[in-house]
């Protein structure tokens, strides 16, 4: 045996189909009660409650009490992008169940990772973002490395189009992260300016999220503003 993390036990938390299904349905970045969840994953209370311990004692689920409420949330982001490369691994190999009608194109159209913006459009704005300079991969040892840095360039056109860099920048989470976009197999962005990317889409009326939903649903004209903005080449 190796010394080192215990890839095996984290892959057979994951696995459980119950698990599994209570996991994927946190993606959207909601809180659930027990009671929720275990409504999705079709299991008694009684179980979802012993499957939620394991989660958590395993630091993949986060509970927040409120009241004699109690709230499960996915850990942190690295949690969601872990899941987010699994159901992409899992669609390129064919386990996934096969669903038809508009809901699976409308999430592969946009959608919510955990809480940033993933789908064509997002991807679109990462690579455009590389393209621009507003963005510097960091490359070790031949790997393109997760955490990106923002430029200077960057951070003037993003906060010149009324993304607030200023504040997210003395936020003391990851300003600007890579996540694989199962879908699309590139990158999206996620990290604080991910985050506000999506919150900016909404709030500006170009998009709408349901509750309960991971469907972020871009209006005509709010497509046309976002690719105006963001994917179309800026000049100063």
């Amino acid at each position: 045996m190796t010394d080192g993390p215990s890839i095996a036990k984290l892959a057979q938390l994951i696995a459980e189909p119950a698990r599994a299904a209570m996991l994927t349905e946190l993606m959207s970045g909601r809180a659930l009660t027990a009671t929720e969840l275990a409504n999705v994953a079709n299991v008694t209370r009684q179980t979802a409650s012993s499957h939620l311990a394991k989660l958590h004692n395993a630091e993949l689920l986060v509970l927040h009490a409120q009241g004699r409420h109690k709230y499960f949330v996915l850990a942190n982001e690295e949690v969601a992008e872990v899941l987010e490369r699994l159901i992409g691994l899992a669609a390129r190999a064919g386990h996934v169940p096969l669903v038809t009608g508009p809901k699976e194109a409308a999430m592969r159209t946009a959608r919510s990772c955990y809480d940033h913006l993933a789908g064509p459009l997002a991807v679109a704005f990462y690579e455009n973002a590389v393209q621009q300079g507003w963005i510097d991969q960091q490359v070790s040892q031949g790997c393109l490395s997760r955490t990106v840095q923002l430029t200077e360039q960057g951070s003037t056109q993003l906060q010149s189009l009324g993304l607030p860099i200023d504040r997210l920048q003395q936020s003391k989470r990851v300003l600007c992260r890579a996540c694989m976009d199962w879908s699309e197999r590139k990158n999206h962005m996620a990290g604080a300016l991910g985050a506000e990317l999506l919150k900016f889409c909404i709030v500006k009326q170009w998009a709408a999220q349901d509750k309960g939903s991971r469907v972020v649903s871009f209006n005509p004209a709010g497509e046309t503003a976002f690719r105006n903005a963001f994917v179309k080449p800026c000049v100063p």
